[in-house]
């Protein structure tokens, strides 16, 4: 009888013991959104990825969607999470860093939202202007490939180098293939979060267009000069998921949310010409 009762107290602790584990893992789940089919996780750059998102909160409500928008402050955890399931979703790179991340980590995400691009600048550092830039003066580029591709090709375009034959906006240029540097520039490889803070430190800095934002810089109506806007078309921001997940409700729930009149006046009336809308 003891053994019996011995057994049976065993077998509801046990019974316990697992409820316990997977209540936390339901509520755990629950929270990243992951067991909830109403709820749509987005991975998302602060500015100014997430600001649209949350526009587009309101829009998702009265369709019956929760969307959770967690913020990074780099360009590699997004892409992490989302390829590990943490994620739905994530908004915060254009096409051609998409392709290169798949390329380099064996990757298959897809772009599942083209949403608009944001206009590279090159901003004053030490230096005021183009004209006043001397020989040897510095200046900082992001340092991963195809943002570094367009810092150079913008450099280009503003007569500062000339880069070899070949290398357009789908290319992975570095400044070693540059083959004119009359000035001698030093080109400093920068990692893209780090450029607003490096002005202080170089004479020009060649900046993304979100981390410009979040350091208060408008491409339009800071830099010295911007992009050419067809190249800027080629690195149209996009939401991105894994293969196979593009027709499903919650991405074509926020395919529907995102693109819709309100988001778009919201980016118009934000960010100026800053961000442009492609849809």
């Amino acid at each position: 009888m003891k053994k019996k009762i011995a057994a049976l107290l065993a077998g509801a602790l046990c019974l316990l013991a697992l409820a316990a584990c997977g209540g936390g893992n339901d509520a755990q789940t629950a929270e990243n959104g992951a067991s909830d089919d109403k709820t749509i996780t987005v991975g998302a750059s602060p500015t100014p990825h997430a600001e649209i998102l949350n526009a587009a909160k309101d829009v998702l409500a009265e369709q019956g969607w929760t969307l959770n928008v967690v913020e990074f402050t780099d360009y590699v955890q997004p892409n992490t999470a989302l390829v590990d399931g943490d994620l739905d979703a994530n908004y915060f790179q254009h096409i051609p860093y998409l392709n290169n991340f798949n390329k380099e980590n064996g990757a298959d995400l897809v772009s599942a939202i083209e949403m608009h691009y944001e206009p590279f600048g090159i901003y004053p550092g030490k230096t005021a202007t183009l004209e006043e830039l001397a020989d040897g003066a510095t200046v900082a580029v992001p340092n991963d490939g195809s943002n570094e591709t367009r810092a150079l090709l913008l450099l280009q375009d503003a007569g500062l180098i000339k880069l070899k034959d070949g290398i357009d906006p789908t290319s992975d240029a570095t400044k070693l293939d540059i083959v004119e540097n009359p000035k001698n520039l030093d080109i400093q490889e920068i990692a893209a979060e780090q450029l607003p803070r490096s002005l202080e430190d170089v004479d020009l800095a060649v900046i993304n267009g979100n981390y410009a934002l979040q350091a208060d810089l408008n491409a339009k109506e800071d830099s010295l000069i911007t992009e050419n806007p067809d190249y800027a078309k080629v690195y149209v921001n996009v939401v991105a998921c894994r293969s196979g997940d593009e027709t499903s409700d919650k991405i074509t729930a926020l395919k529907e949310a995102l693109q819709s009149d309100a988001v778009k006046q919201f980016i118009d009336d934000t960010y100026k010409g800053a961000v442009v809308a492609t849809f």
